[in-house]
């Protein structure tokens, strides 16, 4: 069985980790010093390698290059070649546990942790608990881990991780290093994806790659996983078995419309055409995308037309996320829209979005915010 692409391609070094450079280079500089903590929060979206760098400390503790050399320790990174490093990458390490939080909550399963934290690490250095999604911990259970990591045993280290950090306990919180892991940048996630397609020897759209990173939400993950759900569906040929992904295959697996398609209805919005508008929407439709995250994209698009037009400078923001061409485009609307006409619409978007979720008729209060904002 092939390697998933999420897990083929997960960072081997902190200095692979993307789009976290201050958090890169405070863990760096700890690991260089010899000063990692005993206890780690790790909290932001999913996809955004929270796992991935609790994993990449637990080879940093335990590298045993890092240990012998200290000319090497002084790069701050894992050496992946020591039977340590090599062991935490396929997951033999019997002193890096990993808990699911979202399956094993109970107290229990705490205090087996408490009981087996006692005891010295079997072959490594430090023993490392990798707690993913902690915050749907019981009270109780929270209460288990609060002692221990009051009084952690000097081998031991704790890295909990989560998307939800308003749910933690501030009395588990205050006795952690806390780092923020951020949303990624969609033009990041392509530039990456665009050197794990040619690595993979699949030739892939830009389009089809910023569709997908649009798609994945700032989550890296989610657009690795689409790439391979994609490529597997695509056609092969010849002895070179070429895999090709298409901005047309996207659309197909994701019913998501891709920007230039967004863009377009937009300007009709914009110059105000109800006829074409309600085409449009009737060809979205009877093409087979999901004409709720159609009515999402357009609410962003027209969020930052409207942006644009009244704080030029947000340019830098926006550049981050969009192309040269796409932001070419959000700046001549920009300059065309009305800006009250645009206010009404995107509130009356909003409004059929909520609609639309739970209607056995998603196409109509699109339809209604449409004819209402256009007649």
């Amino acid at each position: 069985m092939s390697l998933a692409i999420y897990r083929k391609y997960r960072p081997k070094k902190l200095e692979n980790v993307l789009g976290q450079e201050s958090i890169v280079q405070i863990l760096k500089n700890a690991a260089k010093a010899d000063r990692l903590a005993h206890a780690y929060l790790f909290f932001g979206p999913r996809g955004s390698g929270k796992t991935s760098t609790a994993r990449l400390i637990a080879k940093i503790a335990n590298c045993e290059k890092r240990q012998n050399d200290k000319k090497f320790q002084e790069l701050g990174e894992p050496c992946n070649e020591c039977r340590a490093c090599l062991e935490i990458d396929a997951g033999r390490a019997l002193d890096v546990v990993e808990i699911d939080a979202a399956s094993n909550r109970g107290i229990d399963e705490i205090r087996d942790l408490k009981e087996g934290i006692k005891f010295s690490p079997t072959s490594l250095k430090y023993k490392v608990f990798i707690i993913d999604e902690v915050h749907q911990l019981t009270k109780e259970a929270f209460n288990a881990l609060l002692k221990t990591l009051e009084e952690p045993p000097a081998h031991a280290i704790f890295i909990l991780a989560t998307t939800e950090s308003e749910k933690m306990p501030a009395t588990i919180t205050s006795r952690t290093q806390r780092f923020h892991f951020k949303k990624l940048p969609r033009l990041v996630i392509v530039d990456k994806l665009k050197e794990i397609v040619k690595a993979e020897k699949i030739k892939a759209d830009d389009e089809a790659l910023e569709l997908i990173a649009s798609a994945a939400e700032g989550s890296f993950r989610d657009a690795e996983s689409l790439i391979d759900q994609i490529a597997s569906l695509s056609s092969e040929s010849g002895e070179n078995k070429e895999r090709r992904i298409a901005v047309e295959d996207v659309e197909r697996i994701l019913g998501k419309v891709e920007f230039g398609r967004t863009a377009e209805f937009a300007g009709l919005l914009i110059n105000k055409d109800l006829k074409a508008a309600i085409e449009y929407i009737s060809k979205i439709t009877e093409s087979g995308y999901n004409i709720v995250s159609f009515n999402k994209d357009l609410i962003h698009y027209l969020r930052r037309v409207l942006t644009l037009r009244f704080n030029p400078d947000i340019e830098i923001e926006f550049g981050k996320e969009l192309t040269d061409t796409e932001m070419k485009t959000n700046k001549a609307h920009a300059a065309a829209i009305d800006p009250q006409t645009a206010i009404n619409l995107i509130k009356s978007l909003i409004r059929a979005y909520s609609e639309m979720r739970y209607s056995p008729f998603a196409i109509v209060p699109l339809e209604v915010a449409i004819i209402e904002n256009l007649k």
